[in-house]
């Protein structure tokens, strides 16, 4: 296996990692800005009051994104074995 194998193996797997932790971390810092704004108009500074939704939030993605979580994993995962043949010999 050379180094640019090995490279773009490993630029396909960070393109996967980012594509499949967007709509998690975008939804998770969208909700804190809200509720940190909304803890700041209205002088409220409980951390409960931002951590909690922002847990349910986040539950509530992983839950319903599962089925294009696993099928994205699952298409990856079969071009890489598809493929090992180029990497191994």
């Amino acid at each position: 296996m050379t180094p640019d194998m090995v490279a773009e193996l490993l630029r396909q797997l960070m393109k996967e990692s980012m594509i499949l932790a967007a709509p998690v971390l975008i939804a998770a810092v969208l909700l804190s800005f809200v509720l940190s704004l909304l803890q700041t108009v209205t002088s409220l500074q409980e951390q409960s009051l931002t951590t909690v939704p922002r847990l349910a939030a986040v539950a509530a993605i992983l839950l319903a994104g599962m089925p294009w979580f696993l099928g994205r994993m699952a298409n990856y995962t079969r071009l890489l074995l598809a493929d090992l043949h180029r990497y191994l010999g």
